[in-house]
């Protein structure tokens, strides 16, 4: 799972990030506003832990703009402020939950968690396009009716690519996703799990469902 982390101070940014890494989260942190939004709505992350007290644009107006672009990545929210009005004013400019500071380990982690399988539950269910039908909760793959065998990284790649059915991902945004490390621009993983796939969908039928985007990386046809 990766999780951005958007805190203007150093020390606690940093904090934050060895709690997530020490739970195997892959995290990163970012100091400012409108770095921050850049990230939401350009990078894949499972979630955002946001401050609300940022330099250039505060972590209200982040969430407000990121939900506004179509960004639906969960967002727990901090801040050194509890009053009742605070905290409803960053439920209502679309974050998930609301954490007060000073916060321990525990809850912080504890709360991380719990937006992430909220957030899962609405994803359960049927992706189809075409022909291909991928069904999350039983997690298995038929096209035109007929089974398709797949490994896990394999369905999750799958699943990643139907999600974004007719969107050119860049093979960057697909390691991100669906392995949870940087992308050092020499790795080819993507495509031999792409290759695979193909092989795999090609016996039924379905070679060309997964296209080549030169220059970025792949698609499936809307």
């Amino acid at each position: 799972m990766r999780v951005l982390v958007v805190e203007d101070n150093a020390a606690v940014g940093d904090s934050i990030v060895r709690m997530l890494e020490a739970r195997r989260y892959a995290a990163n942190v970012v100091s400012d506003g409108e770095t921050g939004l850049d990230h939401l709505v350009s990078r894949s992350y499972d979630v955002a832990v946001v401050d609300v007290g940022l330099p250039g644009i505060d972590g209200f107006t982040l969430a407000r703009n990121a939900r506004a672009a179509g960004v639906q990545t969960p967002i727990l929210m901090l801040t050194a402020r509890d009053a009742v009005e605070d905290r409803v004013a960053g439920l209502e400019c679309g974050a998930d939950d609301y954490l007060v500071k000073p916060f321990v380990e525990e809850e912080l982690i504890a709360r991380v968690g719990a937006i992430l399988r909220r957030a899962d539950r609405p994803l359960l269910g049927v992706l189809e396009v075409g022909g291909l039908r991928v069904d999350l909760p039983a997690r298995s793959v038929t096209y035109e009716g007929k089974p398709v065998a797949l490994g896990a990284t394999e369905f999750r790649l799958l699943e990643f690519l139907a999600r974004n059915a007719g969107m050119a991902l860049s093979r960057a945004h697909i390691v991100e996703r669906i392995w949870d490390y940087d992308f050092d621009g020499s790795s080819n993983i993507v495509d031999v799990y792409v290759s695979q796939l193909r092989r795999k969908l090609g016996k039924l039928g379905a070679s060309g469902i997964i296209e080549t985007v030169w220059g970025i990386g792949y698609r499936i046809k809307a």
